[in-house]
């Protein structure tokens, strides 16, 4: 696995990614927002909820890959291999930081 110098907050919503919805939903400030699959979820608790649907029909892991900026966005390309179509795939993230945690991701194909 290559190593990138990922931004903390960043660094810390890929690990905590493997540990849970809990985890992963405190990488967000408390008005965050996450677009998915043609879906959105406005704030921790639905960003907590999102993550614990995915993880019940999901396993999968992640791997970033390659660390970009468009604009004012962090944009990490990750490779994804687990139990779900298409498998593997690589995904972009799409991260607007407000100081320690994640204010906005979109996640493309």
């Amino acid at each position: 696995m290559q190593f990138l110098d990922l931004p903390r907050p960043i660094a810390n919503y890929f690990a905590a990614d493997e540990k849970g919805a809990e985890r992963l939903s405190q990488c967000f400030t408390e008005d965050a927002v996450v677009k998915d699959e043609g879906q959105t979820y406005n704030g921790r608790a639905e960003i907590k909820e999102w993550k614990a649907r995915a993880s019940e029909k999901y396993q999968y892991t992640s791997e970033p890959m390659d660390l970009d900026h468009e604009d004012r966005k962090a944009v990490v390309t990750s490779r994804l291999t687990g139990n779900f179509p298409g498998s593997p795939v690589s995904l972009r993230f799409f991260f607007e930081l407000e100081g320690e945690k994640i204010k906005s991701l979109e996640i493309i194909p």
